[in-house]
């Protein structure tokens, strides 16, 4: 129960409608899908959907897993669900066709067994043919779509979307290969259209091309981390203004006097120069609090940032207040989030961790409470 959780993650929904506003002005009329794969990036799965659906930020929904198109189904969510990577069985396949969740394909075979599944169940399947322009992770060559676009045509099976993807639109090193892939796409697409008509969908921005490369917008746009407050990189241009989609705190369990020269924590990894206070926050890795943070990470308490020291525990993590601070158990912490004029936020923690703002949220784990700010 989120009453007796020792730390609480806020999903700011209002921010996360904020940030794709700010999406749809970029992109002008083009639709967008609003990816919401791993549990909405840490944010919370069936939260970030129908806020979604209830202020008509997004157009469609996408997901990972035939589990997650389930649990938005089952959350009451109506929006078109794309499924971005393909089906691993007709178990799967049947989840999906039933429920009315569009279906990524990328070989002849997977457009068969579709085609099989759906005609089973009486039902005609909707897929979307994903198509590797260089990301070389799935995705048919681009010069078998227009052949795998005309199977699935014979079989039933309503193609209504090409997609791609791009691994570095998000960087001007990147912009050459990217501009390859975006130019390798329109051909694609053009191969498809050719063999068998337009199709409904084309899409391949991420949040990347979203900010930096208009030519991909095509029909519909996928962003991803930057409707959750984030870059996908430091460096890329900031076009579209973004807001925090989380805040995480807790409180400060105990203080207490270390003498200059004791060490704090496992391995004895730091020692106080001089005659300090520490404070222990209910917070560690078991909580997703990365144990990479140790000696390096910092909170906010009362308005002022403070370091932690010391190795992050599995359960806790201490905190140096210095000699003179006069706080005492009770004190809020923002672990991710503002006090005052200081703000930590998760782009610093991915920094600090050596990774990314994707990583950090989705590793907070289930025994974090659970609370959510509306538009």
């Amino acid at each position: 129960m989120d009453d007796l959780a020792t730390s609480i993650a806020t999903t700011r929904l209002d921010h996360i409608a904020a940030n794709l506003a700010g999406v749809r002005a970029r992109v002008g009329g083009r639709r967008v899908l609003a990816a919401v794969k791993a549990d909405a990036y840490g944010h919370g799965l069936a939260d970030v959907a129908r806020m979604i659906e209830a202020t008509a930020s997004a157009d469609w929904l996408g997901v990972a897993t035939a589990g997650e198109a389930v649990a938005l189904r089952e959350a009451g969510v109506r929006l078109p669900v794309l499924k971005l990577s393909q089906a691993l069985d007709e178990a799967q396949i049947t989840a999906c066709v039933e429920r009315e969740v569009d279906l990524a394909v990328v070989d002849a075979a997977g457009i068969d067994q579709v085609a099989r599944v759906a005609s089973a169940l009486g039902r005609q399947a909707s897929v979307h043919l994903k198509v590797d322009t260089g990301m070389r992770r799935i995705g048919c060559e681009p010069a078998d779509a227009p052949g795998l676009a005309r199977r699935a045509d014979a079989a039933g099976v309503r193609l209504r979307g090409l997609f791609s993807h791009l691994p570095v639109s998000d960087t001007e090193d990147g912009r050459e290969f990217t501009q390859a892939q975006i130019a390798r796409f329109a051909a694609v697409l053009d191969a498809v259209t050719t063999a068998r008509g337009r199709v409904e969908l084309a899409h391949l921005a991420n949040s990347g091309a979203v900010m930096m490369h208009p030519d991909a917008w095509f029909d519909l746009v996928r962003p991803g981390i930057m409707i959750y407050g984030s870059k996908p990189d430091p460096a890329t241009p900031d076009t579209v203004a973004l807001r925090p989609g989380l805040e995480w705190t807790t409180r400060v369990s105990f203080v207490k006097r270390v003498a200059a020269g004791e060490t704090v924590g496992y391995g004895r990894t730091w020692a106080s120069a001089r005659d300090t206070q520490i404070a222990t926050i209910p917070v560690g890795y078991g909580d997703g609090y990365s144990r990479r943070l140790s000696n390096r990470g910092r909170v906010l308490i009362g308005g002022r940032s403070f370091p932690l020291v010391g190795r992050v525990c599995m359960d806790q993590a201490m905190v140096d207040l210095g000699p003179d601070a006069a706080l005492a158990p009770g004190a809020v912490v923002t672990l991710v989030g503002r006090q005052g004029e200081e703000e930590i936020t998760v782009a610093e923690i991915a920094e600090l961790m050596g990774t990314i703002p994707y990583e950090v949220t989705c590793l907070i784990t289930g025994r974090v409470g659970r609370t959510a700010a509306r538009p």
